[in-house]
């Protein structure tokens, strides 16, 4: 097969102890996956069906460095969040059957234009480019099931130049990973190399020119970048 130009790189995931890179295929979010989030955003969180956005694969981007402060947003937040990482797919997966799919586990960073966020939704228009710029999926490496066990409960906390901001456990999560693995493929057949992002708790906020963020759920490592000043 030929192009009428070279296709981009496949956007990827380092692994940890290994040189092979996870593929990434599609980014998944759950919006309001927690009770106190869905609370600080003016919502009800009783069990209320889950609700997915997308982020393109190249959003991805590693910890570890300092990154550009992002374009057209005076209100740009951080998101702490576990990420699913899938080696297999499906259709209308069964919840006891979930898990059987997951490769592996990462820690990750939802960042969100929340300004742009605010104004797309007062409007009555799409988020899309609220959530979908670059680099605005912070992902550490992925740690294969076989070396973390899948992860039903654990302190997931956000810290801002030390000082934390986040400090939530996975249980408190509304939708479990089995229920939205399950859930989210009635709506797509899912593939290897698909992420899902499995929402945030409490505490979000406001990141600033300048600043360190560093994410951390227990039996995965930290996730730490730094924004230029």
């Amino acid at each position: 097969m030929s192009f009428v130009f070279d296709p981009a790189p496949t956007a990827s995931l380092a692994v940890a102890g290994d040189d092979a890179r996870f593929p990434v295929r599609r980014i998944f979010c759950v919006g309001r996956n927690y009770a106190a989030h869905a609370r600080e955003m003016g919502k009800d969180p009783d069990r209320e069906p889950p609700f997915f956005f997308t982020k393109p694969a190249d959003a991805v981007v590693a910890g570890g460095q300092s990154l550009p402060f992002p374009s057209r947003t005076q209100n740009l937040h951080y998101e702490a969040e576990l990420v699913v990482c899938l080696g297999s797919g499906g259709a209308d997966i069964s919840e006891a059957d979930a898990l059987n799919h997951v490769w592996g586990y990462a820690t990750g960073n939802d960042l969100t234009r929340r300004d742009m966020q605010a104004e797309a939704k007062k409007m009555g228009r799409p988020w899309d480019m609220a959530k979908g710029f670059d680099q605005s999926a912070l992902i550490g490496p992925v740690y294969p099931v076989a070396k973390t066990g899948h992860f039903e409960k654990g302190t997931i906390t956000l810290a801002v130049n030390g000082e934390e901001k986040q400090h939530g456990d996975l249980a408190d999560m509304i939708w479990s990973v089995p229920e939205v693995i399950s859930i989210l493929s009635t709506y797509v057949a899912l593939e290897a190399g698909d992420l899902i992002m499995t929402g945030t708790p409490a505490g979000v906020g406001a990141l600033e020119p300048g600043d360190t963020c560093v994410v951390s759920i227990d039996g995965l490592p930290e996730l730490g970048f730094q924004y230029s000043a």
